[in-house]
């Protein structure tokens, strides 16, 4: 059964419950007195049928269906079936002490009657192996706990059972979800899988979790984890326990949440979130290779839930969406698909594709954000999603199928990768990796600034501040119209000493920037102030200046910087000639 069932009451009208059918995407309710006990049942047709005729503020109590047929918890399948064949029935409201607990409908009971089937397939594959002794794949196992304990670190397994454990104690079921699932199953390897990121989620609304479940669970963690850094974050109270090298768990990140649905109120909104079972928290992810979970409580343990075709899509190699407006409600899931088909090594299947294109040339994230609608979440995960992509070592790949996706418009509409673009972005990574092969300087923020450099400079700040990029970035951006003409005066001509007192004013991101959009003459000066002429020293400093009889003095810094001049076009190369210049040009009085 799927449990909890949403409800509404007798009183409630057609046009609220075809709201609440729209935001959680159900068939039917459930109708419910005050005393809590059921009543009726109005379907999605009934609804329809009501607003045809122009009663959307009728309360749904004149067109629910009243005499229902129920089950308990401990009817068998083959009942349920009887029941729905006989009566042509779609739903089930499941009832125990005259309180509704759950509901089954036509999709549970396929579901139920698929999984037993692939069950009897998989024992009578696995017994025709031990018999003729072949070797066969076989991903879907019957329990996959045996395996992942296989693959993963002795200590984290711990960890796992210890989280299952204490969920169980409190008769919540747990449930490993997500991208750890993902690549356990994409794992071929026998050596063990070092996972740094893993989701858990708590499952048991029906027998009384609430929202602050997963929190319940992270400090009965803590306790056991005492080394263990614990934050509880969001109005949902998710909450975190992260290791930071730690000598066994390694850096390792853990995220603990109740299971949970989510709607988008409008267009790249900030979800909202309710408590619902598995099912629904799966439901609401972006792919359906993420939306693969493993029980890790009894009963059961190890089963495998995929409700949406993610192992089939895994064997297939392919990114599938799981809703058809996923991009239209958050603009990141695009840059998502790519970043996981790249890494991966996976397509895009065609229908997502296609959803991709539909979200971009509808032009609602140019609406949104001309209108400053975006909540900051929003920017704060498209900018996570840019950093994975251009900090990653595939950027190159990921950025060609996000333009031939036309996915660069989500930031501006403006924005293409051109052969010139993409030139400077390759230009930028080769003068990055000899310039600073440490990487101190942020690499994926500067190759988002050359991108963002392309539009007009009218445009630059406005898209640096709708990423919220920090205040030299977007300082770079706004001034780098006027650098560039400043810097256009640059020549072959100009004396050595002369670029170097232009070029010194500016930092080093700003300069490697303005040399990937330069032409040749004035980059290849760029590159030899960078590498050769800023590092020059002229022979004498203030101290051998004081030797000489000079009083520190704000001319001190003229006289450097003449002697500077002077080394680098080469009228003194040595101390004694150095000295020489100093008492020629400023005689001691």
């Amino acid at each position: 059964m799927s449990s909890p069932v949403r409800t509404i009451r007798p009183e409630t009208t057609i046009e609220q419950a075809q709201r609440i059918l729209f935001r959680y995407g159900h068939s039917g309710l459930s109708v419910v007195s005050e005393t809590d006990q059921l009543v009726g049942i109005i379907s999605r047709r009934d609804l329809d049928l009501a607003l045809h005729h122009g009663f959307s503020d009728a309360p749904v109590k004149a067109y629910m269906t009243r005499n229902l047929k129920t089950i308990t918890p401990d009817t068998p399948l083959s009942n349920i079936e009887a029941l729905m064949v006989t009566y042509d029935l779609g739903r089930l409201p499941v009832v125990e002490n005259g309180q509704l607990v759950g509901i089954v409908t036509r999709t549970d009971v396929l579901r139920e009657l698929y999984q037993e089937r692939e069950k009897k397939r998989t024992r009578l594959r696995q017994l025709d192996m031990s018999l003729t002794n072949q070797n066969s794949e076989n991903p879907l196992l019957s329990c996959l706990l045996p395996s992942i304990q296989d693959k993963l670190d002795s200590t984290l397994w711990h960890f796992l059972e210890q989280a299952a454990t204490a969920a169980q104690e409190r008769g919540w079921h747990l449930y490993l979800v997500g991208g750890a699932v993902r690549d356990l199953l994409l794992s071929r390897s026998t050596n063990t899988i070092l996972l740094q990121d893993i989701d858990l989620v708590v499952d048991g609304f029906h027998q009384s979790a609430d929202v602050g479940a997963g929190v319940e669970l992270a400090n009965r963690l803590r306790e056991i984890y005492p080394q263990a850094k614990l934050s509880i974050h969001g109005e949902f109270q998710t909450a975190a326990l992260l290791w930071h090298k730690d000598p066994n768990l390694g850096s390792l990140w853990v995220d603990i949440a109740t299971a949970r649905t989510e709607f988008y109120p409008y267009p790249a909104a900030n979800p909202e979130v309710e408590a619902s079972s598995i099912r629904q928290d799966l439901y609401r992810r972006d792919f359906t290779i993420n939306a693969l979970a493993v029980r890790l409580t009894s009963p059961s343990e190890g089963e495998l839930l995929d409700y949406f075709g993610g192992v089939l899509d895994l064997r297939s190699h392919q990114i599938k969406v799981l809703h058809s407006n996923s991009f239209i409600e958050d603009p990141t899931r695009i840059y998502r698909a790519v970043r996981f088909a790249v890494r991966l090594g996976f397509k895009i299947e065609a229908r997502t594709e296609e959803y991709i294109r539909f979200a971009v040339s509808s032009g609602i994230y140019e609406r949104l954000r001309e209108t400053n609608h975006p909540a900051p979440a929003l920017t704060t995960r498209l900018k996570a999603e840019l950093k994975y992509i251009l900090a990653a070592p595939y950027w190159k790949s990921a950025i060609q199928l996000l333009d031939h996706l036309e996915a660069l418009k989500c930031l501006h509409s403006d924005l293409v990768l051109t052969d010139q673009l993409e030139w400077q972005l390759r230009y930028l990574s080769r003068w990055l990796k000899i310039l600073d092969p440490t990487e101190y300087l942020e690499h994926w923020l500067m190759r988002l600034e050359v991108l963002i450099a392309s539009l007009k400079p009218t445009e630059r700040v406005k898209i640096a501040n709708y990423l919220q990029l920090p205040k030299d970035s977007i300082d770079r951006l706004q001034q780098l119209e006027t650098v560039e003409q400043e810097i256009q005066q640059l020549s072959i001509n100009l004396k050595k000493s002369e670029v170097v007192l232009l070029l010194r004013r500016y930092k080093l991101p700003t300069l490697i920037i303005i040399a990937c959009r330069s032409h040749p003459e004035n980059r290849r000066l760029i590159w030899s102030h960078i590498t050769k002429w800023s590092k020059t020293q002229a022979p004498i400093d203030g101290n051998v200046l004081k030797k000489m009889g000079y009083k520190p003095s704000p001319q001190f810094k003229e006289i450097l910087d003449r002697l500077l001049c002077a080394t680098l076009d080469e009228e003194i190369k040595d101390r004694m000639a150095a000295e020489e210049f100093v008492r020629s040009h400023y005689p001691i009085k």
